[in-house]
């Protein structure tokens, strides 16, 4: 969810309301922030990577399926917003013999006890690596500016208070206001949206990190035709959706506009298609399985319901796959077809 994140956008002082870029920097990565804390973010949500080893497993031939066509059996493998290492973790484990890989963590909080030695923890992605760049739940907690219109039609920042208390700022104008006529047009009084341009910064340096091979954004999503009139900020705690306040007592989050991140060449698809690539299927085994070998038909139905939940339509299934190639060639896609 966490990682590199870019700077705070306002200068305005803490006895004062902040524009929402500034208040949720503060909250999320601040001193005593939310995602600084012991526990970490699987215990306040559930992503993919704690629903099944089904989306590690995934990733893993996504992996070698990049070594192979980098042509090398010695591939990286950078993990931005890692948490507390768990899909590097269960990356590891799911790797096929005779693939050498050199993991790396980017994350803003400390290096977890107990981690695989092997894994690099840093807070920047490395420069001049060549494999694969995931990025799980990043983006979304990449703090933006909210932006509403008012009843004169002017549509001006949102500033907050760290008890969630709101109140209009100044007009939005500059590259925010380009941002927004390009990429989420107001669509009149008492609508809002959230200015994606520090994440299309910040996925873009993170692209360029790369020397070769492939970059992957997964998060809930939304695209130019089709974005939501009132914006999506939320926030989480404990498991459940409370409303957005800039205190640390909460995850604040707000779904991604990837078409805008989308570098030249990318390819955008949902969740649902991109695990059914990579051989992760809600199918259920036959019943004569049942008979033949009954404690295998118990594993495969428990995989089937995993894998289930993982494409959902109207849950998981529904997040955006971005896939940006650096530098391969020989397909058309970034996602190829790598079931097992």
């Amino acid at each position: 969810m966490q990682g590199t994140r870019r700077g705070a956008a306002d200068g305005r002082c803490d006895a004062g309301p902040l524009r929402w870029r500034t208040a949720a920097e503060r909250a999320l990565y601040g001193p005593g922030g939310f995602y600084l804390r012991p526990e970490g973010p699987a215990g306040h949500f559930r992503t993919s990577v704690h629903a099944s080893p089904l989306f590690a497993a995934a990733v893993a031939r996504l992996l070698a399926d990049t070594a192979g066509r980098l042509d090398t059996d010695e591939v990286a493998l950078v993990d931005i917003g890692a948490g507390r290492g768990e899909l590097l973790s269960g990356i590891l484990a799911a790797v096929p013999d005779g693939l050498a890989v050199r993991p790396y963590g980017v994350e803003r909080a400390p290096r977890p006890s107990g981690l695989d030695p092997r894994i690099a923890w840093c807070t920047e992605p490395p420069a001049g690596v060549s494999g694969l760049l995931f990025a799980n739940e990043w983006l979304d907690n990449v703090p933006v500016d909210i932006a509403e219109t008012g009843p004169d039609g002017v549509v001006r920042y949102v500033l907050v208070r760290p008890d969630g208390s709101e109140e209009p700022g100044d007009p939005v104008e500059g590259p925010d206001a380009e941002w927004l006529a390009h990429w989420w047009p107001s669509a009149g009084p008492g609508t809002r949206a959230e200015i994606g341009r520090p994440r299309d910064e910040a996925w873009a340096a993170a692209v360029a990190t790369l020397e070769r091979g492939l970059a992957v954004a997964v998060d809930y999503a939304h695209v130019r035709d089709a974005r939501p009139p009132f914006g999506t900020l939320t926030g989480f705690r404990a498991g459940r959706e409370v409303p957005p306040v800039p205190d640390g007592s909460s995850d604040l989050t707000a779904h991604v506009a990837l078409d805008a991140c989308a570098l030249p060449g990318a390819e955008l698809l949902g969740q649902r298609e991109a695990l059914h690539r990579l051989g992760v299927s809600g199918a259920r085994p036959p019943l004569s399985l049942a008979t033949t070998d009954p404690a295998a038909y118990v594993r495969a139905l428990a995989a089937a319901g995993e894998a289930a939940e993982l494409t959902a339509r109207g849950g998981l299934g529904d997040f955006g796959w971005l896939m940006q190639s650096v530098g391969l060639e020989g397909t058309t896609g970034a996602l190829r077809d790598c079931r097992p």
